[in-house]
């Protein structure tokens, strides 16, 4: 399943440890990472203000993302009724490459109320859960609880 997570899913996973450090080594470890121009840039400026870190460790995630696809800023952006030009372009991102999930947890994205059928979009507990929920039924002799 290609995945896309967003700016503050992957700041969260570099920056500290919790669940989207889970995420997202679930995702590299199970899924096809996807991700785009415009969250890398935006995760660099967050992961050296907020976060603090140091700048030869933001030039190594940036290149570990980049081994990964990398969607170029889309040129069209998704007609999404969002009010930060970033998210427009996170989504846009996400179904330019085709994305199955996107996974995060900005609010306004979350509650869009138009959401795009071709993108499931959801909060890191609820990608762990179906992802989970979507090993169970794949593994031989997996039971349901």
């Amino acid at each position: 399943m290609k995945v896309f997570p967003d700016i503050n899913v992957l700041a969260s996973a570099f920056g500290t440890r919790g669940l989207c450090a889970d995420v997202l080594r679930l995702i590299l470890a199970e899924h096809e990472l996807v991700t785009g121009e415009a969250v890398i840039e935006e995760l660099r400026a967050v992961l050296r203000k907020k976060f603090e870190v140091p700048a030869a460790t933001i030039e190594q995630i940036d290149g570990f993302l980049r081994s990964y696809h990398v969607e170029p800023k889309p040129r069209e952006i998704a007609e999404l009724k969002l009010s930060d030009r970033n998210d427009l372009l996170v989504v846009g991102s996400a179904l330019k490459v085709q994305a199955e999930v996107l996974v995060t947890d900005d609010r306004e994205i979350l509650d869009l109320k138009d959401k795009p059928k071709a993108l499931r979009i959801v909060n890191p507990r609820a990608f762990w859960n179906l992802a989970v929920q979507r090993c169970r039924s794949v593994s031989p002799g997996g039971s349901r609880s």
